[in-house]
């Protein structure tokens, strides 16, 4: 199922790279949940303008999560990094008059690790449009099941949502 998510989003952007609307670029954030310490990521998205000030599309990219170090007993152990490659719909509503906007991008997160599910994706953003680009503050949301160890020797699996603040800037491609 990963692969058929991640072939059909590779298929969508390889069509839409040369058409109007395509945007790349890159974010950094902090955790607010989860076993990480920073996240970083790329950015694509296409947006077809459907209405005045409202543009709705797709988008993908990658998110990486940097584990935490821990101290026990006098010793440092540094959990697994993991990541989530998102699947998604992406909307825009740009205010009349005023270079801001409000964003939201909806959909599947695929995840790289494998101690680590999928799940729901989430990110609702605040924008400032530029002639390059935008800017924008944002609060990414995967809702995901990871590993998280052994109880009577069965894998116990937690739910958790993986949360970070986001500041990204996004190039406009024409």
């Amino acid at each position: 199922m990963k692969k058929i998510f991640l072939a059909a989003a590779i298929a969508v952007f390889g069509f839409t790279q040369a058409q109007e609307g395509f945007k790349l670029g890159a974010h950094i954030g902090a955790p607010t949940t989860g076993n990480s310490d920073f996240t970083l990521g790329l950015d694509a998205a296409y947006r077809w303008n459907l209405a005045k000030g409202f543009d709705l599309g797709v988008a993908t990219g990658y998110s990486h999560y940097i584990a935490k170090s821990y101290r026990y007993d006098g010793d440092t152990y540094k959990g697994d990094d993991f990541g989530f490659i998102p699947v998604a719909v992406s909307g825009k509503y740009s205010f009349s008059g005023a270079p801001i906007a409000v964003g939201l991008d909806l959909g599947y997160a695929i995840s790289t690790a494998d101690n680590v599910d999928g799940g729901l994706y989430a990110v609702p953003k605040f924008m400032y449009n530029m002639p390059v680009g935008e800017l924008y503050v944002g609060y990414q949301s995967i809702s995901s099941r990871y590993g998280r160890g052994y109880y009577d020797d069965r894998p116990y699996r937690g739910n958790e949502t993986v949360g970070s603040v986001i500041v990204g800037f996004n190039f406009n491609l024409k």
